[in-house]
């Protein structure tokens, strides 16, 4: 069993999920805001999965996606972290950084402080070579913060396998940043 890794920015912890956090987590999957790029609302069972995959990710490897909690009211607003897909992607095998926010904490910037500490925790701490992204081209806002936090476009775009063929958001871009890219960058 690994040692499960925990994070603290200035205004967030990314932590382990909590029972508590699988209510506010299945609706945050139900609020068509949140998922207008996903193929359609998560149903609370998926979300129930989801929660149940990161918990053994951590017990596996150490991290997974990070449960996210602002420090100044202990606030669950959704999660940010690293994880190895579950789909065949056309360049896996991949670990990917990805990020889901209740949207009564969109543009505040946490999304991007939360995906900076995990790909640091990816570079310094668990020691990858590389860390993908990837969105529906349609996500403006997630490509956004892809560019933020240092990840590149590559200009490689693929249909994801998990998007019903023919769904608006199956086309997706990918974004990526390797371990001696983010040492330079964080060296200036």
């Amino acid at each position: 069993m690994a040692v499960p890794i925990e994070l603290e920015t200035p205004r967030l912890r990314l932590r382990l999920w909590r029972e508590a956090d699988r209510k506010p987590f299945a609706a945050l999957n139900q609020d068509p805001r949140v998922m207008e790029h996903f193929p359609g609302l998560i149903p609370p069972e998926r979300s129930e999965a989801s929660i149940d995959a990161c918990i053994a990710g951590f017990a596996e490897r150490g991290w997974s996606n990070w449960a996210l909690e602002r420090r100044d009211t202990g606030e669950f607003i959704g999660f940010t972290g690293l994880s190895i897909p579950r789909a065949d992607l056309p360049f896996s095998p991949c670990v990917e950084i990805g990020w889901r926010l209740a949207h009564a904490h969109w543009g505040l910037g946490f999304a991007t402080e939360a995906a900076r500490a995990a790909l640091a925790a990816g570079f310094e701490r668990i020691g990858l070579d590389e860390i993908v992204s990837m969105t529906a081209l349609t996500n403006l806002r997630s490509q956004a913060v892809m560019r933020r936090i240092g990840l590149a476009e590559t200009g490689f775009t693929f249909d994801h396998p998990g998007v019903p063929e023919g769904h608006p958001v199956r086309p997706h871009c990918l974004f990526k940043l390797g371990a001696l890219a983010w040492r330079a960058s964080s060296a200036r």
